[in-house]
This record gives C-alpha cells, structure tokens and sequence, in this order.
C-alpha cells in the first residue's frame, strides 16, 4: 500500500544536519591544516570532541572518506591523508582545464546568471580579501572557499560547481601546511577578490576569464616556491598565458538590478579566528582539543 504523506502535523525538514555541521566543522579543519596529514581519530573522539552521539560522527566521518579528505582504516579509525606535489598538479590541472572550459562555453551563449547573487556575492570577496591582506589562514580558508563557491555560479553549472569545490578543498589541505610555516602570511595570498567581482558585475567576461587565469597562476607559482617545485613543469600552463575567450560581439546586455538583499549572516570567528558555527544551531562543539595520532 502507497504511503500518504499530508502537510498537518509534518516535522519540519532539517537542512543542516549534525552529520552536515561536523562534516563542515572537519572539512575547515583539514583545508586550514590544523588536522594534520597522518592524524589518526576515531568515531568515539570525534563524538566526544563535538558533543554529539556516535551516529551523526560516524556518518560525517564516512561521508569526508567517500570525498577522498580522509582515509578509512579497517579498527583503526580515519585519518588525514598526505598530498604531495603530484597530488596537487593533478588537482590544479583539473580546475584549470575545467574553468577555462566553462568559461569557453559561456562566451558562446548569452549568460542567464542570477544578478540578485551580486550582493552577496560582493560580501564574500571583501571578507576573503580582508582575511588574506591580514594573512589570517583560519578566517581566509572558509571565506575564500565560499567566495569561489559563489562565484562559480557564474559558470551557470551546479556540477562543476560542486567538482570545483571539491578540488579546492583538496588544494587548500595541500597549501595550509606550507603557508602555516611561514612567520607572517600578510599579503602573501591572492587578494584580488572584489576586483574579479566587479568583471562579472560589468558582465566583462573576458576580464573576469584573464582574473581567474591571473589567479590560478599566482596560486601555482606560489605553491611551487613553497614547496621547493617547479610550476614551469605543469602542463596546462598555456591555458592561464594565452588569450582568454573574447565576449562576442552584440548589443549590450541589460544592467543588472541595483536593489540588494539582506545580508546573509556570516560564521561566527572563535577565539583564534577561525570560522566556526554560530551557536544558535544545533551542534555546539566541547573546547577543542589536539586528536591524537
């Protein structure tokens, strides 16, 4: 017999699960560096370390393994992979290609982006740009990583929006290390954000692909000197130098709407400036504490 679902008395729907908000919490953990490769946890000191019952723990945890940001070990727990420059190359060539493929595809057909995303998109950029002038890692990994979210849009692709995403999660856990070892980050991560969102808000797509390319650039020339590399051995190195796509040529588009939404709460900062929950959720995590290895 068919299930009758009606309206009266159904529980509202909660679309931030504790499975989502430890997943979340971890996941700026490891893109931060403060779960470092090689750290070994368990569902019991995970649970323990956010206040929570083993399922939700469990849950978060098999779900950052089926991501690939950990490794599941059979009695042992998780625990935090290591990635190497071959690693990162590999990472870097697919959000490289992937962009400047979407891109290539948006300069043939006319963009149907949503312009009402300007405004909150413009808040990001200036947080990001604001935490990486001030060289707060904690603060710029979760504000860059929802700036370049929200840019992706853009692209008019929820897949390679999510693939996007992904990939740069994946980057940050190979960056924070190297730039945690450096005595003063100030100004030396890419701070270009707002400039970027004014190319889109001028619907320049030319300017807005060159930025990005500039971007991706810098990132990998950065990371190679980090590292010790060679950023001249990557292979899609000709995709960031030649020419972006032109825009094609036609009559102008209509200016996007000057009106604004509200502004969209942003995480909370803790003591030490990183992004954490605000604590009108649900999940309220126990004082931090280092997981042993």
């Amino acid at each position: 017999m068919p299930v009758v679902v009606s309206g009266v008395g159904r529980l509202p729907i909660q679309r931030n699960s504790l499975r989502e908000q430890i997943a979340g919490a971890l996941r700026e953990e490891l893109m931060a560096g403060r779960l470092v490769a090689g750290s070994n946890f368990t569902v019991k000191e995970i649970a323990e370390l956010y206040g929570v019952s083993a399922t939700p723990a469990r849950e978060a945890l098999v779900d950052l393994a089926a991501q690939g940001l950990l490794r599941a070990e059979h009695h042992r727990g998780f625990t935090v992979p290591e990635l190497g420059w071959a690693d990162f190359v590999e990472i870097f060539e697919a959000r490289t290609m992937l962009t400047d493929a979407a891109f290539r595809r948006l300069g043939r057909r006319v963009t149907e982006y949503d312009w009402s995303r300007l405004g909150p998109l413009r808040r990001r950029a200036e947080a990001a740009a604001r935490a990486a002038r001030a060289g707060q890692l904690d603060v710029l990994v979760g504000c860059d990583r929802r700036f370049w979210h929200e840019v992706s849009g853009f692209l008019e692709n929820r897949r390679i929006a999510d693939y996007l995403d992904w990939l740069r999660v994946q980057s940050w856990m190979f960056a924070a290390p190297y730039l945690r070892a450096s005595t003063d980050l100030a100004g030396v991560c890419w701070d270009r954000h707002v400039e970027l969102v004014e190319l889109i808000a001028a619907q320049d797509l030319t300017g807005a692909h060159r930025t990005v390319n500039e971007y991706n650039l810098f990132t990998v020339r950065l990371l190679a000197e980090l590292a010790g590399e060679s950023a001249e051995s990557v292979a899609v190195l000709p995709l960031l130098t030649d020419e972006p796509v032109q825009t094609p040529a036609g009559p102008p588009p209509a200016p996007p709407p000057t009106a604004e939404p509200a502004a969209e709460p942003e995480p909370e900062e803790g003591p030490d400036g990183a992004g954490r929950l605000p604590q009108s959720r649900a999940l309220r995590p126990a004082p931090r504490r280092t997981l042993g290895r």
